[in-house]
């Protein structure tokens, strides 16, 4: 240590050791903010969607198996083996977006690889439940889908099952 620095180190009194204190004090506490607020951004980039329709939302009935899919409404509509399903577009692992498998082969997460049957069924992957399947009833030609109703096949098993138009 030089002959400054020794100076400068006997020169502060208490003033010094409390200012760095309060230094301390603001750098940690800015630091946890931060922190915080960084945790919350999945859950951000979830509300900032577009938001659902209230009510339902009508579509036509697809003419041939396979997938839509309304990232608006965070739909999924899927026809397959003489079914129409409607899911939620959310992951029920982390809420990640889910991707349909060409064809008609199911669903995959691109997060964590989960993967799911066409109806549904959870296959392997982190998930521990199949994909949530949303309140769907017939109008005619059309599906009115209620994308803030929805069934976890764990907690409702009956509903779940029930989730589905049969053609």
């Amino acid at each position: 240590m030089s002959d400054i620095d020794r100076e400068d180190a006997s020169s502060c009194d208490i003033s010094c050791v409390v200012g760095r204190r309060l230094f301390l004090r603001d750098a940690l506490t800015a630091a946890a903010l931060l922190a915080g607020v960084s945790a919350l951004g999945p859950m951000r980039e979830l509300s900032a969607m577009a938001p659902r329709s209230t009510g339902g939302v009508k579509y036509s009935i697809p003419v041939a198996d396979g997938v839509s899919i309304d990232a608006k409404n965070e739909v999924i509509l899927a026809r397959s083996n003489g079914l129409v399903i409607a899911f939620s577009l959310s992951c029920p692992h982390q809420n990640t977006a889910l991707r349909a498998l060409p064809g008609t082969k199911g669903f995959q997460c691109p997060r964590h690889k989960s993967r799911y049957k066409p109806d549904g069924t959870f296959i392997d992957g982190k998930a521990t439940r199949n994909m949530d399947r949303l309140l769907i009833t017939r109008e005619g030609d059309s599906v009115l889908v209620d994308p803030d109703t929805y069934f976890q096949s764990d907690e409702q098993p009956d509903k779940w099952i029930t989730a589905q138009i049969k053609l």
